[in-house]
């Protein structure tokens, strides 16, 4: 399993969740000593993993560690793309730049990570390709006016795919998460988001593929 945004709350639940039943890890982020720290954690579950530096916004860089996931640990079988540019701004205050330079890491960063993946998916006829969804993306709100667009440009994104796939046993699934996530949360914590996550790809068939939490 790939993780395209690898942090401390629902990426890495979503790593124990399928680490746990059997999966080994590759995670993907730009903060190295974050990524060891989770390795070292995930190693100590019993998780086989290995972390990756790469900028979601930058092609090249996923290109390159894509390969290297292929080359050091297989075909990926199951993409988690986790990636959220997050800021206070309103939209007003947003630039034609800015809006363009976010949608890179929102939803460019997406596509392309779903390239990656897909010739070895369709090959087999199978694999499993993940969304961190947002209530943003119906719910939109002008003071995270990036953010808003960026998570219904992500909906839309993965609702095309899952379309293009439809033919192949391959699962497209969002979650968006409409809620503040938190580790108290009975809801909205980590661990029952990740649960989410796991029912969409272990389900027998391609039903559900947005799951509004």
């Amino acid at each position: 399993m790939v993780i395209v945004g690898m942090g401390g709350g629902i990426s890495y639940a979503v790593a124990l969740r399928f680490g746990r039943m059997g999966y080994q890890i590759a995670m993907i982020a730009r903060n190295e000593e974050m990524l060891k720290a989770f390795r070292d954690m995930l190693i100590k579950d019993g998780i086989e993993s290995e972390y990756y530096l790469a900028d979601a916004g930058k092609q090249t860089q996923l290109t390159a560690v894509f390969k290297s996931i292929k080359e050091r640990q297989g075909q990926p079988e199951v993409l988690l793309y986790n990636v959220a540019k997050i800021k206070d701004k309103n939209i007003l205050r947003e630039s034609i730049g800015s809006i363009a330079s976010d949608m890179k890491e929102h939803v460019g960063g997406a596509l392309h990570s779903v390239k990656q993946v897909i010739r070895s998916m369709k090959k087999h006829n199978k694999g499993t390709i993940l969304f961190t969804g947002g209530g943003l993306a119906l719910d939109p709100h002008p003071n995270y006016g990036s953010l808003s667009l960026g998570k219904a440009a992500l909906l839309n994104l993965s609702k095309q795919i899952a379309t293009e796939l439809s033919y192949t046993n391959i699962k497209v699934g969002t979650v968006v998460v409409k809620g503040f996530v938190q580790a108290k949360d009975l809801k909205y914590n980590p661990s029952s988001i990740a649960e989410e996550f796991w029912k969409i790809h272990d389900q027998s068939g391609k039903e559900v593929s947005v799951v509004e939490y």
